[in-house]
């Protein structure tokens, strides 16, 4: 299975706020670093910050005293339910598309690879952003986006 590449952002965001406030000592990012420090454009940030301010993920405030935060339940939700919320829970593959498929009132497919999604998402169940930036990712975190001092 294939996350979106909004789906890839937004775990990198979420991963990198959380990291965030240990860094910079109560002064929270803005979505612009945020953007800058993953490696992505700022409007695709902008836009999946948004999603994960819906979600009650992030916290993005605006203002001299702005910027982001992910948010108690950013911390502790499991990463199989953020992906699910981000991917949403469809069909892996398109039987009802037209053309439909011609097997699609016999075939197996369909059943075997939403057991093998649902197999997917199980995985990533019990796992949440703050294990995620345990150990040694959190300061390779904390260095991304970072220029080297001339």
């Amino acid at each position: 299975m294939r996350l979106t590449k909004g789906t890839d952002i937004a775990l990198r965001i979420a991963m990198r706020l959380a990291v965030a406030e240990d860094a910079t000592g109560g002064s929270a990012p803005t979505t612009r670093q945020v953007a800058d420090a993953v490696e992505v454009p700022y409007t695709h940030a902008a836009k999946v910050v948004s999603r994960l301010s819906a979600l009650g993920v992030v916290e993005a405030r605006r203002g001299r005293d702005g910027g982001l935060a992910l948010t108690p339940l950013g911390r502790r939700a499991s990463v199989g339910w953020l992906v699910r919320e981000l991917e949403g829970v469809g069909d892996v593959v398109g039987c009802e598309d037209a053309p439909a498929c011609p097997l699609r009132g016999q075939c197996r497919l369909r059943s075997v690879l939403r057991q093998a999604q649902d197999a997917f998402y199980r995985a990533l169940d019990p796992y949440t952003v703050d294990e995620l930036v345990a150990g040694p990712v959190g300061p390779v975190l904390l260095g991304l986006g970072r220029r080297p001092q001339d």
